[in-house]
């Protein structure tokens, strides 16, 4: 049902773009109205996916425990960077240092993903109308490339899907969007400032914060301004940057956090690999980006000599396209990722749309035909209205995508029932299991956050463990060349849990088999899940078993089953 409800937004958004493209270019309320069913198509868009990561609630843990005095740690007196998302961890921990009840966390952090989704549409908005005006500051004619670039950013999976994800995702697309306003405005301090929470909120965030001091450097060097805007932007970033990372070296103590540690281990030949075949599926999914990219390169090719303003807005152009070809190398080097949806490439479609609108826009700024004419109104653009209807059913793909992909919708829906699951184990371990009882997991997401403050959990794969993520053996945990780190000979007899849970979520039927790392110290515990063709299979460490089993066969949600 609301696949279809956003399938007829999009009709209905297509056929006002397209049939009062005029009035959208000269009217202002006109404008506004195409903005606001775009922000609607943006709204259901997201709303589609309605899916919480299980990976979001690592950064929940650590921001549970922030609320509650414990610090930014995942387990009470650990002080381990398992997060690489600062800024996003601290935003939502807030609601929860005023609410004394976790659940305000997760709904925070919806309802800022979803906000600074719909940020990222009115920004692409801006940037391209600011692109545009700068090539044409004496007659700004064509204000609707705004809204034809909104229409894409709605559009795009990478970004909706993670809307109501509770992940980082949205934020980081908005500081992007805003830290290129600021660098095409000359705002030196305000780019400085923006790429310092960019990269407090991704580390990718600084390929951003180097394409902007390239782009200040650049400007000296033209004479377009002097030194002081290279030490002005500097200086922004340093405001931030300067205490955050003493404070996690002092914490810490380490400059990298373990995710990053992980992401870079294994052979570089695998990664490249993993990261290449990423890239590829993304690019066919993203086909109609693709074009857009490939029609900007063209249009920005076609005219080299034009007058200074329209090269300052040409510049602009290719910092979106350069960003975008920067954070696609930067994942095929990190072996691509696990996430559906292309999570890490969300950035790409949003730049490329921007680009290719604004390049379309430079050339009907240059073009003969607009020379010399009063009010734009001899434009082809604003005459005709194939460029409306062209990126309204590239808009309609990329809706497509989310449909029909099976690295999209679907994926996303097998997500959402995984953390679904594990939640309600992570509950099941926090009502049976006396306060401080070690539990290992590789599902250190929504069974961690739902286990409480109360249960230690140990990650087996690092991501929150120092020793694993820094000494462990890397471990391939896709065929997709993204690696992580294990050490089980550290976890079953230094870190000694009393229960470990490999699962992914509940199994259709009873498994009695037992990992080799945990064989010998530990036994088999097997529960149906009660009113459900579903079973969870635990490890139990033999000498407490009997107790332990006894106390997660007391709750009443599940039964134990022995495997003998």
């Amino acid at each position: 049902m609301l696949a279809t409800v956003t399938v007829g937004v999009w009709l209905v958004l297509a056929a006002f773009v397209a049939g009062y493209w005029q009035r959208i270019n000269t009217d202002r309320s006109w404008r506004l109205g195409a903005l606001g069913l775009t922000l609607l198509l943006s709204v259901l868009h997201q709303v589609l996916y309605s899916t919480i990561a299980g990976e979001s609630y690592v950064t929940f843990r650590y921001s549970r425990h922030l609320a509650e005095g414990f610090g930014a740690v995942y387990n009470p007196g650990e002080y381990v960077e398992g997060y690489a998302n600062f800024l996003w961890m601290l935003l939502v921990a807030l609601p929860g240092l005023v609410a004394d009840d976790p659940d305000v966390i997760v709904a925070a952090a919806v309802v800022l993903g979803m906000a600074a989704t719909l940020g990222s549409v009115v920004l692409a908005y801006r940037l391209t109308n600011r692109i545009v005006a700068l090539a044409r500051s004496d007659d700004p004619a064509l204000p609707g490339l705004g809204v034809l670039a909104a229409v894409l950013t709605a559009a795009v999976s990478s970004l909706a899907a993670f809307g109501t994800a509770g992940v980082e995702t949205p934020l980081f697309v908005l500081l992007v969007l805003t830290a290129c306003l600021a660098l095409v405005a000359g705002r030196a301090v305000v780019a400085g400032v923006v790429v310092a929470l960019a990269i407090m909120t991704r580390p990718e965030g600084i390929v951003l914060a180097l394409a902007g001091l390239v782009w200040f450097a650049l400007d000296t060097l033209r004479g377009r301004r002097d030194v002081h805007a290279v030490v002005a932007y500097l200086a922004g970033a340093a405001v931030l940057l300067g205490p955050w990372t003493v404070w996690r070296l002092t914490v810490y103590e380490y400059l990298l956090p373990n995710v990053v540690v992980s992401r870079w281990s294994g052979p570089w030949s695998q990664r490249l690999a993993g990261g290449w075949d990423y890239v590829a599926e993304f690019a066919l999914a993203y086909q109609a980006f693709v074009a857009l990219a490939v029609a900007a390169l063209a249009l920005l090719l076609t005219r080299r000599r034009v007058p200074g303003p329209v090269a300052r807005a040409r510049a602009a152009v290719w910092l979106l396209l350069a960003l975008a070809a920067s954070q696609v190398v930067g994942v095929v080097a990190a072996g691509g990722g696990w996430m559906p949806v292309w999570r890490l490439l969300a950035p790409v479609p949003v730049l490329l749309a921007v680009a290719g609108v604004a390049a379309y826009g430079l050339f009907v700024a240059t073009s003969p035909s607009s020379a010399g004419r009063a009010g734009g109104a001899a434009i082809p653009l604003v005459r005709g209205r194939t460029v409306p209807i062209v990126v309204v059913a590239l808009a309609g793909l990329s809706l497509a995508v989310s449909l029909a992909h099976p690295r999209a919708l679907p994926a996303m829906r097998e997500l959402d029932r995984s953390a679904t699951q594990l939640a309600e184990i992570g509950r099941w371990l926090d009502d049976s299991l006396p306060p401080g009882t070690v539990v290992s997991t590789h599902n250190t997401g929504a069974l961690a956050y739902e286990a409480g403050t109360s249960v230690v959990v140990v990650d087996v794969f690092g991501r929150t463990d120092e020793h694993i993520a820094r000494e462990g053996e890397p471990l391939p945990v896709t065929a997709r060349g993204v690696y992580v780190a294990r050490d089980f000979d550290y976890v079953v007899n230094e870190r000694s849990p009393s229960v470990a849970v490999e699962e992914s979520g509940y199994t259709t039927e009873q498994q009695c088999g037992i990992n080799p790392a945990y064989a010998g110290l530990y036994e088999v515990a097997s529960f149906r899940r009660t009113g459900t063709p579903y079973w969870v299979s635990v490890y139990v460490r033999r000498i407490p078993a009997d107790d332990l089993i006894e106390r997660l066969d007391s709750h009443p949600d599940f039964t134990y089953v022995s495997c003998v």
